[in-house]
């Protein structure tokens, strides 16, 4: 096995430096039994490396891209040309010639290829790099395949690859390409699969664009596609979109774009039974990958082939939950006010001194509230307490009960969890006894709090190592008695109840 070429089977998930997201990606669907998946191989960074190594332009003139801003874009648009054509007038190395030459005498020479980049900063859960890099289709010929390898490693270097690193804060000089060398498939029909709907980001309602011909037609904007929604083995909605063009392979290499019958145009792409068929595989790869897909698929003689998948990087991340129930959290940082992400060490902090259950997701901290949503003897009080300290959570509140069955409803229970009463999956606790009018009460938790952090300092001061780490555990306990101190507590509400009490008051 050569570390210039790989083929899909051969390719290990730690791979991801040398044959990118996208090939990576390949090699792991490949390996889903049952699946399939178009065979080919890939033409590493080491490969493209070994081109460009020696070159002291292109060295030089990468670093002069570092240099340079977004705003610059004149010059970022001629460094950039000057590198591509640096890439294609140089001679792809012998070793990678021979390792293609080898793997295209297994797969078939004679056949038709894609041949797509893969960067190393492609198709990663927090940047796609969608279309950045160039894919060409219906490649024929080994010397064909080696002069479109070498087009797809100057298309790291396309104004808007150069660009889209930039805003998203990656060096250029650290930005690796692999080429994937895939056997076309001619299908009758192809599009895109999303496990997670893009437009709600509902989860379990999956989303499928699909039209006639080759999937290029979609991507490219070129054709407006049918698009069915599908949720547990049922078609719940399809719009059947009128298809004037379709896309083609030409026998002599390349494609086309034809023009499609008028009984054509208004034909549902795929039948009903595909459509299902097509959710199961959907479904399968997102079990597989463990997250929500965006999924490039096409159908030649009633078999679906699937060409790529990637994860979904528009939807925001959720918490795990151990069921398949629908949950709603709220966010705990936007009831204090901290609409930013918070850092990892923050959110391990808060987690060690909180009383109630939280969750993790996006950078910020959540409670499941769905309990109770659920009763309608706790949903009133929630929905009343939260909206005093925020609008706009009361109002997103109201729009999922508005739906119906989102949550299931449970009887009505006195003893359901409510605001205050109960440290189970509450955004704050304490107790709300009345306080007495005593002006020192604040002042004396003040110089209390000061004399404890105080002794805190002498005491932190003689600690190191892990010496300092098992004392800042053990005094998480002193905190916590601090931080929920009831007379605090009562403090907090009676100033919130005092607000309150104002907003409602104001106008009179």
């Amino acid at each position: 096995m050569s570390s210039l070429v790989l083929g899909f089977q051969e390719m290990e998930k730690m791979q991801l430096s040398l044959v990118g997201g996208k090939g990576l990606n390949l090699g792991e669907l490949s390996k889903i039994q049952g699946l399939q998946v178009p065979e080919g191989f890939c033409v590493t960074t080491t490969g493209y490396q070994t081109a460009i190594k020696q070159n002291e332009t292109y060295h030089s003139l990468v670093e002069q891209l570092t240099t340079l801003k977004v705003e610059d874009r004149d010059q970022i648009a001629e460094i950039s040309r000057k590198i591509r054509q640096i890439i294609l007038d140089g001679e792809i190395p012998s070793d990678v010639v021979r390792a293609v030459t080898h793997y295209l005498s297994r797969f078939g020479e004679g056949h038709a290829y894609a041949v797509r980049s893969s960067a190393t900063a492609e198709d990663l859960p927090h940047a796609s790099f969608a279309g950045q890099q160039d894919t060409f289709l219906n490649v024929i010929g080994k010397e064909a395949i080696l002069q479109h390898i070498s087009k797809c490693w100057a298309s790291l270097f396309t104004d808007r690859a150069v660009i889209y690193r930039m805003q998203n804060g990656f060096d250029h000089s650290h930005v690796y390409i692999s080429v994937i060398v895939q056997r076309m498939v001619f299908p009758q029909a192809s599009g895109i699969l999303f496990t997670a709907d893009p437009i709600t980001s509902n989860r379990k309602l999956l989303s499928i664009d699909a039209s006639f011909g080759l999937g290029e037609a979609l991507v490219s904007g070129l054709v407006s596609a049918d698009c069915y929604k599908v949720q547990g083995g049922e078609i719940v909605e399809k719009r059947i979109a009128t298809k004037k063009l379709a896309i083609y392979g030409r026998k002599e290499g390349g494609t086309k774009t034809q023009q499609l019958d008028p009984e054509q145009q208004k034909t549902q792409t795929l039948t009903e039974q595909q459509i299902l068929q097509l959710e199961r595989i959907g479904r399968q790869i997102e079990a597989y990958f463990g997250c929500p897909q965006d999924i490039e698929w096409c159908l030649d003689h009633d078999t679906f082939y699937i060409v790529q998948s990637r994860p979904i990087t528009t939807l925001y991340p959720i918490p795990e939950a151990n069921d398949q129930e629908n949950h709603v959290y709220i966010s705990v940082g936007h009831q204090q006010m901290m609409t930013d992400p918070i850092k990892p060490l923050g959110l391990s902090f808060f987690l060690l001194i909180t009383p109630a259950p939280m969750r993790r997701a996006g950078g910020r901290l959540f409670v499941d509230v769905t309990p109770m949503l659920a009763s309608s003897d706790s949903r009133e009080a929630i929905i009343n307490t939260l909206g005093q300290s925020e609008p706009l959570i009361k109002d997103a509140l109201m729009t999922v009960i508005g739906r119906g069955n989102f949550i299931k409803p449970l009887p009505n229970d006195k003893n359901a969890p409510r605001p205050g009463k109960s440290n189970k999956g509450m955004l704050f606790a304490g107790s709300q006894t009345q306080i007495e009018s005593d002006p020192t009460i604040v002042s004396d938790l003040i110089k209390n709090t000061q004399i404890s952090i105080e002794e805190l300092k002498r005491n932190i001061l003689t600690k190191s190592g892990l010496d300092l780490v098992d004392f800042i555990l053990e005094d998480i306990q002193q905190l916590k008695k601090i931080l929920f101190d009831p007379q605090s507590s009562s403090i907090i509400m009676a100033a919130m109840n005092a607000s309150l009490w104002i907003n409602e008051h104001m106008m009179k």
